[in-house]
């Protein structure tokens, strides 16, 4: 008997302990609010939190070694003068190209670490790193 009570106290102090340690789905707020665990991304030309995957624009990962294929989403400004896309490199989400007054490609700035372009591509887009295709 004493084995019994002993098992039943053991095993609900076990799921107690287990529900606190459990994260809450939608707990995990980015600093601009996103839900990262419901697929949320801050987006900054759009100053909100979108989904990438619910985009126009999504270019697979070209030249991969990994066992999956990933797969990024550009969005542009109003005025089409901007791109942003969604590559985390270093602590960014995403990261900002600017286009030039005569120029048919984005840019990333001179503060990016590497340098990424977007080109037209037949009738899509493509991504360059440091002049290698990385997304099309």
């Amino acid at each position: 008997m004493k084995k019994t009570i002993l098992f039943i106290a053991m095993f609900l102090g076990s799921l107690f302990f287990a529900q606190k340690s459990t994260p809450v789905l939608g707990g995990d707020r980015d600093v601009h609010g996103c839900i990262g665990s419901a697929g949320y991304t801050y987006s900054q030309l759009k100053n909100d939190c979108i989904k990438t995957f619910n985009q126009k624009i999504k270019l697979k990962e070209v030249n991969s070694d990994k066992s999956y294929t990933s797969m990024t989403a550009v969005i542009f400004s109003k005025n089409m003068k901007k791109a942003e896309i969604f590559i985390p490199d270093g602590n960014a989400k995403s990261i900002i190209l600017d286009k030039g007054e005569k120029e048919k490609i984005w840019k990333s700035g001179s503060h990016i670490k590497d340098s990424y372009v977007l080109t037209p591509y037949k009738k899509s887009y493509q991504i360059k790193k440091n002049d290698v295709v990385i997304y099309q």
